[in-house]
């Protein structure tokens, strides 16, 4: 059975910083749904620390994982995007974007050196932020007419499910989401009752 849940978190986490040879480097962990969030938060951070050399990120988007990306930002190449997705993966978070942005302290670290700072800053920023697990669900629209209320009322109750909104008008419509190993089963329940039509929300 696939997984049917995801780490992210809910709000930007608190400023990590790690230091090394006088250069500074600043983590940061921000929730995002879409590039626009993320190009949005790396702007800000570039006009709050507009003095800094470097603003490195990586990104992860998707309730499976599925979209990345990581940008050097003109240091060495794999040298720090890299590192800092490597965090992601293994704190498993995604719908997140953590930037560390670095202030160059006047001695080189090396290759070696900015991995290390670039995953803890990374770390830091992610040990700052409150990670939360979320199912991942499917909605559905249930429909149907008076008379089959007290059954489908009956379902809602007995599989405690989360409704998210109702309209009852001359027909009625229940909005419900569900998580999506229960999906399928849940659906033939509806799909079973005479005269209540259930179909997914894309």
């Amino acid at each position: 059975m696939e997984k049917d849940v995801y780490k992210t978190i809910l709000k930007p986490g608190e400023e990590g910083l790690f230091k090394d040879r006088g250069s500074k480097f600043f983590g940061y962990a921000f929730p995002v749904k879409n590039e626009e969030e993320i190009n949005q938060f790396i702007e800000e951070l570039k006009t709050k620390h507009h003095k800094a050399r470097h603003w490195c990120y990586a990104w992860q988007l998707g309730k499976r994982y599925q979209h990345y990306r990581a940008n050097d930002d003109g240091e060495p190449s794999n040298s720090a995007g890299m590192p800092i997705y490597g965090q992601l993966q293994s704190f498993e978070v995604t719908n997140i974007l953590v930037v560390v942005v670095r202030y160059f302290g006047g001695t080189k670290l090396g290759v070696g050196g900015l991995i290390n700072a670039y995953r803890t800053g990374a770390q830091l920023a992610l040990e700052n932020s409150k990670i939360v697990t979320k199912t991942i669900d499917n909605e559905y629209k249930i429909t149907f007419d008076y008379p089959n209320m007290n059954k489908v009322m009956r379902v809602l109750k007995e599989k405690n499910l989360n409704v998210l909104k109702q309209e009852f008008l001359i027909d009625c419509k229940i909005f419900i989401s569900v998580r999506e190993n229960e999906a399928e089963s849940i659906y033939d329940i509806f799909d079973s009752i005479y005269g209540v039509k259930i179909e997914e929300v894309e």
